[in-house]
């Protein structure tokens, strides 16, 4: 296999022809010959240097949830781009497919393979044929980035989005946190931004948590490991490995996040729920984390010693109203739209309604 770009197309189920059908992406790793492969759903062909990417002015790579069904987040994110007025020849979706350890029917041979939850957080891969040694699923997502960047194969492309909802906005919020190719991107004239929707639990660079009276470091009786990576600094994932929290959260300031939550997604109990000690620390609910969250980042600035007030214009906050879990419904919102496909995008009369939040 050369170290390019190499496609095979295959169909996930030849009964239903209306199904998309994912690309086998080969992603070179300049410090292990010959790299890997792995399942993308994309709306352009990615074989070489197909000539129709030469056109593609933005990527919005659409990660999906941990029901691992890229095929479905992928079809959702068209239906919005056609919808949107944009023109497909300019926007390249992408839709990344994390293969877990019960998709062994669905064809991705000699491809990494992570626990059924282990990529949500950054866990490498579990050995296997053609998956290179400590594979993070973060660094899937930094090779692929780096690919879509090679300007001789997209020589107009203007921006990058990484978006993600529940299992997936776990992985991108980890991601425009802890990720190393950021600011590369941008001095080639990439503009980079990242919307993380509705994830179980957040990222946080101190041992502080959400309390009655503010933020305050928690119980470490009530939850030993509650400030251990996916969920703190401690242990952290081998990706991010010798980076303090300060040093994350000052790398982090200038990084352009969205956040949205479903005013909706606030069931204690919902069955894709992380109800860890860890995740509950946070709070009891996806929509008390993320407000949770969210006040912690204008805390931190204001707060620490070490850190900086987050630049306004670097993150915005949407309450999506009347929306729970339902990945369809907050990328399909007016806030949702815009931000995906930019202020000029048509949106559907019957988009919910997005608030703005000041924490």
């Amino acid at each position: 296999m050369p170290a390019s770009m190499v496609l095979a197309v295959s169909c996930l189920s030849s009964a239903v022809s209306a199904a998309p059908a994912w690309q086998r992406l080969h992603l070179p790793q300049p410090a292990q010959q010959g790299g890997y492969d792995f399942p993308v759903y994309a709306n352009h062909a990615l074989a070489g240097d197909a000539a129709d990417l030469k056109k593609i002015r933005e990527v919005i790579l659409i990660q999906h949830g941990i029901q691992r069904n890229g095929d479905d987040y992928f079809a959702g994110a068209m239906e919005l781009l056609k919808a949107s007025g944009r023109s497909a020849d300019e926007i390249l979706i992408i839709a990344p497919n994390f293969p877990g350890t019960p998709d062994k029917d669905k064809g991705f041979d000699r491809m990494p393979v992570w626990s059924v939850q282990g990529w949500t957080g950054g866990d490498v891969a579990l050995p296997g044929a053609g998956t290179p040694v400590g594979l993070s699923s973060l660094q899937v997502i930094d090779d692929i980035a780096q690919l879509l960047a090679d300007k001789s194969r997209l020589p107009q492309l203007k921006k990058i989005t990484f978006a993600g909802h529940s299992g997936g906005g776990q992985l991108i919020h980890r991601y425009a946190v802890l990720n190393h190719v950021d600011e590369g991107l941008r001095s080639k004239g990439i503009d980079v931004q990242y919307v993380v929707a509705n994830p179980s639990s957040y990222l946080y660079f101190t041992p502080e948590r959400p309390a009655q009276s503010g933020f305050a470091i928690y119980d470490k009786a009530a939850c030993p490991a509650y400030d251990d990576y996916r969920y703190g600094m401690q242990n952290m994932v081998a990706y991010a490995k010798g980076m303090s929290g300060a040093d994350l959260y000052l790398r982090h300031l200038p990084r352009q996040v969205t956040y949205l939550v479903g005013s909706l997604d606030t069931d204690p109990n919902h069955r894709v729920l992380d109800k860890s000690c860890g995740a509950e620390a946070e709070g009891p609910t996806r929509y008390d984390r993320a407000h949770g969250y969210w006040a912690y980042e204008q805390y931190l600035g204001k707060h620490i010693p070490v850190a900086r007030p987050i630049p306004a214009a670097n993150r915005q906050y949407f309450d999506v109203q009347g929306v729970g879990h339902d990945q369809g419904r907050m990328f399909g919102s007016q806030c949702g739209v815009a931000v995906l496909f930019g202020d000029k995008a048509v949106v559907s009369p019957q988009a919910a309604v997005c608030q703005v939040v000041r924490p």
